[in-house]
């Protein structure tokens, strides 16, 4: 899988990606949150897109992106099993950040309406385990059965663009 924006990324230390997410996190006027051993910031351009990032005490990431636009809105199908399945392969303890969690202006909650149960909606769903990117196993297993280009669909091109990993990124936060 190769995609130059999913390239730069996996290429950036996790230092400058954590540094150039609180830059965007405050440029969009988000503030960060503290959630059960990790630190949620996010960037959105006010227009239905939004990227969400969990960093852990103990080095990993949690990565969401959403595109209203892309067929990967499971929010407009209201299709919670789908919506879970995006999050097959990632591990429980990264999962548990955003399933039972209250809902933020970019994070929706999709609901089993069975159980009760909740998980924040994502077009796409990528974590760091400490080491190295992942692309959550249901996505690419989704993207590959619909045929859909997981990069473009799931909103990572778009909502990465604005970090410029791969390139010079030089605002501070202030």
């Amino acid at each position: 899988m190769s995609n130059a924006t999913w390239d730069a990324l996996t290429a950036t230390p996790l230092p400058e990606v954590r540094r150039r997410a609180a830059v965007m996190d405050e440029l969009a006027e988000v503030a960060p949150v503290e959630v059960s051993g990790a630190r949620r910031l996010a960037w959105n351009d006010r227009g239905g897109q939004s990227a969400v990032w969990y960093f852990t005490e103990d080095g990993r990431v949690l990565l969401l992106t959403f595109d209203h636009e892309s067929d990967l809105n499971l929010y407009a199908e209201e299709d919670f099993a789908l919506q879970e399945s995006f999050y097959d392969g990632v591990p429980e303890s990264l999962v548990a950040l955003v399933r039972d969690r209250p809902e933020n202006y970019e994070s929706l909650n999709l609901t089993d309406s069975a159980t009760g149960r909740t998980i924040h909606y994502a077009g796409g769903v990528f974590w760091y385990d400490g080491t190295r990117w992942h692309v959550s196993d249901g996505l690419a297993e989704h993207c590959r059965r619909e045929g859909a280009d997981l990069f473009v669909e799931s909103g990572f091109d778009y909502c990465l663009r604005a970090y410029r990993f791969g390139q010079d990124f030089a605002p501070e936060p202030s």
